[in-house]
């Protein structure tokens, strides 16, 4: 199975040159540390950053720079910082070419949720709403099952929504899936995982595709 840097490490490899790309709180965050070195990316946070780097050092701490989940960031030469306003004006606008996120649940149907769970106390939704809203390219990060080995790939998400049919591509720990049709296909597998464990822990509809391959990492 994957490690979370693993998922990282898989989902940069679908970063393109030129993209602007938003990274939620969590697993995704660790996709900065994995841009090819001949990519120009650049990362936003939705507090106020375009241009952030991969996590700092121990002797590059500055915890007046942090990300959106207040986490101390590095930024990139002709990195800049900005208003809440200015920010969402680029997601709202979608001026960013790919959202990567983190997710409690996903549906077949491309439904996520990723900001409550009923009972617990939460600070708000921050931002989750407004990507999912905006972003035609969202990729979700997550295990592919919950602490007590259930599903979290669902035919129909149990928690409250952030977005509707908006999730393209999961990455999980367990391979790369996508939403076709009302339904995951099954691209890759992770090393040492097999399709038919996939599927025993895959409560929504799935379907392997033709080309599915072991992933490389």
């Amino acid at each position: 199975m994957l490690t979370k840097e693993q998922i990282a490490q898989r989902i940069s490899k679908e970063l393109q040159d030129g993209f602007y790309v938003n990274l939620g709180i969590g697993i995704p965050t660790l996709v900065a540390n994995y841009v090819p070195k001949h990519m120009g990316v650049e990362f936003q946070s939705e507090n106020g950053v375009l241009g952030m780097g991969p996590f700092p050092t121990q002797e590059q701490v500055d915890a007046d720079i942090i990300n959106a989940g207040k986490q101390t960031i590095t930024t990139v030469p002709g990195a800049s910082f900005f208003d809440s306003e200015l920010s969402f004006g680029m997601i709202r606008g979608k001026h960013v070419d790919l959202t990567v996120l983190g997710a409690m649940e996903v549906s077949q149907n491309g439904d996520i949720a990723n900001w409550k769970i009923p009972g617990k106390m939460v600070k708000g939704m921050g931002g989750a709403m407004d990507l999912v809203a905006s972003a035609e390219n969202i990729i979700v990060a997550m295990m592919h099952t919950n602490k007590k080995g259930a599903s979290k790939l669902l035919k129909k998400c149990s928690l409250p929504l952030t977005g509707v049919n908006c999730v393209t591509t999961i990455v999980t720990n367990l391979g790369l899936l996508k939403v076709e049709n009302r339904q995951f296909v099954l691209y890759e597998t992770a090393p040492g995982v097999s399709v038919d464990y996939i599927k025993s822990v895959t409560e929504g509809d799935l379907i392997v595709a033709k080309n599915c391959k072991k992933m490389l990492i």
